[in-house]
């Protein structure tokens, strides 16, 4: 798990995998083993999908392969550049927007969540950390690695182990220590009518 530990504060318990997976931005220049790469890839493979369309597809840049790196980098606007090139491998995921009879995929891109969700966790459980990031250049990274139509990139990726949040610029390391935060359930799981809060997510008393 990461270096520095974050724990979330639950109001009901979830697997520790969910529990302490968080996004940090500073990572160690430890480079990832390939075997570990891989099962990243093959968690991600058996996300669930809209029609088994499996929408997915990832472009992968490491270091030892400075070029491809250096591209995918290229696609992230320059924010997000400035701590990501301290991660070992970068990845952009795009979505395939049309199932195979070219009928359009509405669930295209949630499906591509789905995948990358279950890329994280995998992360979480073999000790890496990801940080993913909407601040991409969608139409640059078509440009950069000829993404067809109907293809669109969706999200900026990087993964690595966690590294040291003072090797940051200093807003970015109150950032990474700042404590997490999240909604409360009863603001977004609602029953009956939009708005009401749903009992199932009310704390019981027994």
């Amino acid at each position: 798990m990461s270096s520095l530990k974050k724990p979330a504060e639950t109001s009901a318990p979830i697997h520790d995998l969910i529990r302490h997976r968080w996004s940090p931005r500073a990572f160690d220049a430890r480079a990832v083993e390939p075997e570990k790469l891989r099962s990243l890839f093959e968690a991600a493979r058996w996300a669930s999908s809209s029609y088994n369309a499996q929408p997915w597809y990832f472009i992968v840049g490491t270091k030892d392969d400075p070029e491809n790196y250096n591209r995918v980098l290229d696609a992230f606007v320059e924010f997000n550049q400035g701590w990501a090139k301290q991660a070992p491998v970068v990845a952009i995921s795009v979505a395939k927007l049309k199932f195979d009879d070219g009928k359009p995929n509405r669930h295209a891109f949630h499906d591509v969540g789905q995948a990358s969700a279950n890329l994280t966790i995998q992360a979480e459980a073999l000790g890496l950390s990801v940080h993913q990031m909407a601040g991409i250049d969608a139409e640059k990274a078509r440009k950069l690695f000829h993404i067809p139509a109907d293809y669109e990139a969706v999200a900026g990726i990087a993964l690595g182990y966690a590294g040291d949040p003072a090797s940051l610029p200093e807003e970015l390391r109150k950032r990474e220590l700042a404590p997490r935060q999240r909604k409360p359930l009863d603001s977004f799981v609602f029953s009956g009518e939009w708005g009401k809060s749903s009992p199932v997510v009310e704390p019981k008393h027994g």
